[in-house]
């Protein structure tokens, strides 16, 4: 006869800082995040004060130091998770508020990360080095966990298809604005070049919250071989890479983009320059990440003809690209994965 066990194993919860809404890739991971939390039975809770709580996670900074000091008190485990640092906005006239925010958010990811985190998570080997590199090491351990996603909802099978009468450059994109439309104005010059270049026309999907006047502005320098997609409900965002021949991953710097993941698990291979994560995130045949060309941290011009080149490459080599970029996906970015190390991190 079995005897009972001596001790029930208390389910463990999570404080979570800050509280973030909208669209997003901190937005996305949290609403991930939680939902793998609650399948594995550990819930979040509202308040580190609440007799459940055993970890708090903080996803990037948050003005709340005084929680996180009075959790370092009652002994709760701390966590940051780290992309990498506001910087576009020193290399670009931007509005003194603007300004002044970028600063503060650093300021907070740094003091958090040098003074309260009892842990660290990057989300990227080279986030890791970024932060390493500029601010030096820390008291705290530390791991890389790349983003991942659920490979059921993103996957090759299902609506969407790309069109066979024109090639379909995507580029999907939470906020395009603050200094990053560069990226926006680089992927409409390479489509003009591409429909120089390919026997059939090219036009580019943009998705994310684009303001009008920029919208207008590019219309008419693109000549009207841009489509406004808007910003996309998530749960779309499978279908409309499917519908695509590549994505173009605009971001300099990036420390592991949502939008790079899901497309290569719904079979979308990527182009990228080479700079950030991209080169660690996009390997194989997955897709392409091509020379900058010139010095991306000052924002010189790119290397648009080399950045077209290789869109040719994958356009014109679509089923050596596919199969391998979902590969990649399956590899490295599943949700599972991303969760049980989180889980880790966190109580372990």
């Amino acid at each position: 006869m079995n005897q009972p066990s001596l001790s029930v194993e208390k389910k463990q919860g999570v404080y979570i800082l800050p509280q973030i809404n909208g669209v997003g890739g901190p937005a996305s991971f949290r609403v991930r995040l939680v939902n793998g939390l609650n399948e594995r039975g550990i819930r979040e809770v509202g308040s580190i004060d609440d007799p459940d709580c055993g970890a708090v996670l903080v996803i990037g900074g948050t003005k709340e130091i005084a929680t996180l000091l009075k959790a370092r008190r009652k002994g709760l485990r701390i966590v940051q998770r780290l992309n990498g640092m506001n910087w576009i906005h020193r290399k670009l006239r931007v509005p003194p508020g603007y300004f002044i925010k970028c600063e503060i958010n650093n300021q907070l990811l740094k003091f958090i990360r040098k003074n309260i985190a009892d842990r660290i998570i990057y989300q990227s080997q080279f986030a890791r080095q970024w932060w390493q590199t500029v601010c030096g090491s820390t008291n705290a351990s530390s791991t890389v966990v790349y983003n991942g996603i659920d490979l059921t909802d993103f996957s090759p099978e299902g609506e969407g298809k790309p069109p066979e009468d024109h090639y379909r450059l995507l580029m999907v994109e939470a906020h395009i604005g603050g200094g990053y439309e560069r990226g926006l104005d680089t992927a409409v010059k390479m489509t003009y070049l591409l429909n120089q270049q390919l026997d059939k026309p090219v036009r580019l999907t943009v998705a994310g919250n684009v303001q009008e006047h920029l919208k207008t502005y590019w219309s008419r320098q693109s000549g009207g071989t841009v489509d406004w997609a808007g910003v996309v409900p998530g749960s779309k965002i499978p279908t409309l890479d499917r519908s695509a021949h590549l994505l173009f991953s605009a971001d300099l710097n990036a420390a592991c983009p949502n939008s790079v993941i899901e497309a290569l698990a719904c079979g979308l291979p990527v182009l990228a320059f080479a700079t950030g994560s991209l080169p660690e995130i996009i390997s194989g045949d997955s897709g392409l990440v091509v020379p900058y060309g010139s010095n991306y941290w000052n924002l010189e011009n790119p290397d648009i003809a080399g950045l077209a080149k290789g869109a040719v490459e994958i356009l014109t080599h679509q089923e050596k690209y596919r199969a391998p970029a979902r590969a990649r996906a399956e590899e490295a970015f599943g949700l599972s994965r991303m969760v049980e190390q989180y889980i880790s991190a966190l109580f372990d």
